[in-house]
Parts: structure tokens; C-alpha cells; sequence
């Protein structure tokens, strides 16, 4: 069955531009066309485009994308290169995750803060940040 790009794009929940953008980038191959040029759209074109939208969210290059593409299209010799690339590529996206868990727990943590200092709990930021002002006035003072 085959697929027109307003359809892909309402089945895959992407703009018809970014499938297009892609398509001009070379990273959908042998997409047919009607008799009018319109695309033509295979469940297998719309799996690759899942997984490229998946790629793209987590940062990846256009560049990075068109390498697998070409290797691809070189046959199955070329897979452990193409490993080797996703498993760099993974490596990165760990560290990536790890910074944004530390992101995440300080946003908590300053979130907790707030909470505390609404509650009473805890002096005022501002005071606190009044004070290190001071000293920090005193201490340019002496020197």
C-alpha cells in the first residue's frame, strides 16, 4: 500500500516538510512517484522516517544520518561500520543522558528550596545572595 506525504505525514505525526527536507538530504531513497511526481510512500519508507525523526530528536546530525544512508545503500558488508557509528553514537547520547540527570536533580533540588523558603523553612534567597554580596564587597575592599 502506498502513501501520499499528507498521509505519511498524518501517520507518522510529522510535518510534510521535514519529510521533504529529508527526501532533498538523500536520507529517503527510492521514493517512486506518481504519474503527476507526486511521492509515493511504502510502510518501509515510513519506518525509516520514525526512526531518522528518532535519530534527529536525540540530536543527531543530518551529516551522521547520510553516512548510514550511503553505507546502507552499500550493502550489509558495510553493517559493521554502521555499528560502530551507532555504538559511538550511544556512548554520547549516555554521557548526554547523564548530564541531564544531574540537570534534572539540581532543578529538583532548587525546586525544594522554594519550597521551603515559602514554608518558612529556610532564610531568603535574596538575603542569602544579599550576604554574599557583602562579603564579597568587603573582601575587594581589603585588597
Amino acid at each position: 500500500m502506498s502513501f501520499t506525504i499528507k498521509e505519511a505525514s498524518e501517520r507518522l505525526g510529522c510535518p510534510a516538510h521535514t519529510i521533504r527536507f529529508y527526501e532533498k538530504e538523500g536520507l529517503l531513497p527510492y521514493i517512486k512517484r506518481d504519474r503527476h511526481g507526486n511521492r509515493l510512500f511504502e510502510q518501509d519508507h515510513l519506518d525509516w522516517i520514525r526512526l531518522m525523526t528518532c535519530f534527529r530528536a536525540t540530536g543527531m546530525k543530518i551529516s551522521l544520518l547520510k553516512q548510514m544512508v550511503n553505507l546502507a545503500l552499500d550493502g550489509d558488508a558495510t553493517i559493521p561500520q554502521r555499528k560502530a557509528i551507532l555504538n559511538q553514537y550511544k556512548e554520547q547520547l549516555f554521557r548526554r543522558q547523564n548530564e541531564l540527570a544531574e540537570a534534572l536533580d539540581a532543578v529538583n533540588n532548587k525546586l525544594a528550596i522554594y519550597e521551603e523558603i515559602e514554608e518558612g523553612r529556610l532564610p531568603s534567597e535574596s538575603r542569602l545572595l544579599n550576604q554574599m554580596e557583602d562579603r564579597h564587597n568587603q573582601q575587594t575592599k581589603r585588597e
